[in-house]
């Protein structure tokens, strides 16, 4: 709004200045010569055909003299009133004077004098055309196209260091660390940037911290459970008993230490790639092994191509998939549609179960939620959590809703570009 105000004060200061100092004067300078021309012409009686240089003056000036009804014929008709110019000409020649103006091969400028208003006369300006009487509104055309060029052209200036800095917020929201923006813009743009610079690698160090301190962990809890199925194998087959029950907790144990190195990593390594999302889901199905009694139909719909990482997706519906046998139903159901109008894909696990209390459902996806309650994978409860991070770095969200004839629909969208 600002910068509009500016320019429109600079359009009035230009026109009233273009009018002031190069317009009227101009105005004023032919006004001034046509009124010198007419008293001219009535002081030498040059408008009488009596008069020997009557015919020499027309000839030499191309003036032409006529009746109103000649004048009509010659072009008075479609010639345009000016009034400015007949009240400026009317002062000059002290008495009211109607002048028009005519376009064409010759400009004239039509003149009904005070002197004799029973005829016109008819003045060629020679190397005149029409648009010349409107250098204003060329001048203001001109103008207002540098103007708006020069204020686009400011404001995108202005703007980029912005746009820039919205991006990469963006990506950081997603987890994932852009190099750091050029300083550039105004001094509170400056200002801005490199605080956002630092904040981001304050994140990204964070992270990487993060990461390292969970591989960390995971390896200095695997050995010493590599070393309890070690000791589990020298027990006597009596106690085969008590091997399957070690063997069963480190199995779970690390399940657990995977799920928090996938919750740690964010699976930000994978490049996206534009696949069909039913194609995803057959593939899951078909590589996986259901226990008896377990049965999964499809029902999808037709699906535009998204660009998804196809490992993290699959990790999404794994997921899903479990929790709905688990803690569901033995049939389950996937159910893909498309919104044009949101241009997002649409997945949904539907269970034939229980489903889940309304007032849990918020607090499903937070991490180290246990048990049935979260409906989460083995004994860590960021099953969930997981899968909500993966949906959300593809620009989705998560859909978890109790189904009126019974059962949890669990799904999630994803965006896609046409």
């Amino acid at each position: 709004m600002l910068i509009a105000g500016l320019l429109l004060i600079n359009q009035i200061v230009t026109y009233l200045s273009v009018i002031n100092y190069f317009i009227r004067p101009s105005y004023q300078q032919i006004n001034s010569l046509i009124a010198t021309q007419v008293e001219q012409i009535f002081l030498q009686g040059l408008n009488s055909p009596e008069n020997p240089l009557h015919e020499k003056f027309m000839e030499t000036t191309g003036t032409r003299f006529h009746t109103i009804e000649s004048a009509m014929h010659a072009g008075l008709r479609d010639a345009t009133y000016y009034k400015t110019l007949s009240v400026d000409i009317s002062k000059q020649l002290g008495g009211k004077t109607d002048v028009r103006t005519s376009g064409g091969v010759n400009y004239l400028i039509w003149i009904r004098p005070p002197q004799d208003p029973s005829i016109w006369i008819s003045i060629p300006m020679q190397g005149m055309e029409e648009s010349d009487f409107s250098p204003l509104t060329i001048y203001l055309i001109v103008i207002s196209i540098l103007s708006v060029a020069g204020g686009w052209l400011f404001v995108r200036r202005l703007n980029r260091p912005l746009q820039a800095l919205q991006k990469a917020a963006r990506k950081v929201g997603k987890g994932q660390f852009p190099e750091p923006l050029p300083l550039e813009g105004s001094s509170e743009m400056v200002a801005v940037t490199n605080a956002f610079n630092k904040m981001s690698q304050g994140i990204h160090q964070l992270e990487s911290d993060r990461v390292l301190m969970t591989a960390g962990i995971s390896h200095d809890l695997r050995t010493p459970l590599t070393r309890i199925r070690l000791a589990s194998e020298m027990l006597p087959e009596d106690q085969a008993w008590v091997k399957d029950g070690i063997e069963h907790d480190i199995e779970d144990m690390n399940a657990i230490i995977d799920q928090f190195i996938d919750y740690a990593r964010q699976d930000q390594q994978e490049a996206s790639e534009n696949v069909d999302l039913n194609n995803v889901i057959k593939e899951l199905i078909k590589g996986r092994l259901l226990e008896p009694g377990h049965h999964i139909e499809l029902q999808l719909a037709p699906l535009p191509n998204a660009k998804l990482r196809v490992i993290g997706i699959k990790r999404v519906l794994d997921n899903l998939i479990e929790n709905a046998f688990r803690y569901g139903s033995a049939d389950i159901c996937i159910i893909t549609k498309v919104d044009h109008h949101s241009k997002s894909l649409i997945c949904n696990v539907r269970d034939y179960g229980k489903g889940i209390p309304e007032s849990e459902i918020p607090v499903l996806f937070s991490p180290f939620a246990q048990g049935d309650k979260a409906r989460g994978s083995v004994g860590s409860g960021l099953g969930l959590a997981i899968t909500k991070r993966i949906v959300e770095s593809h620009g989705g969200k998560m859909l978890f809703t109790n189904q009126a004839s019974g059962g949890l629909s669990a799904g999630f969208t994803l965006p896609y570009s046409t």
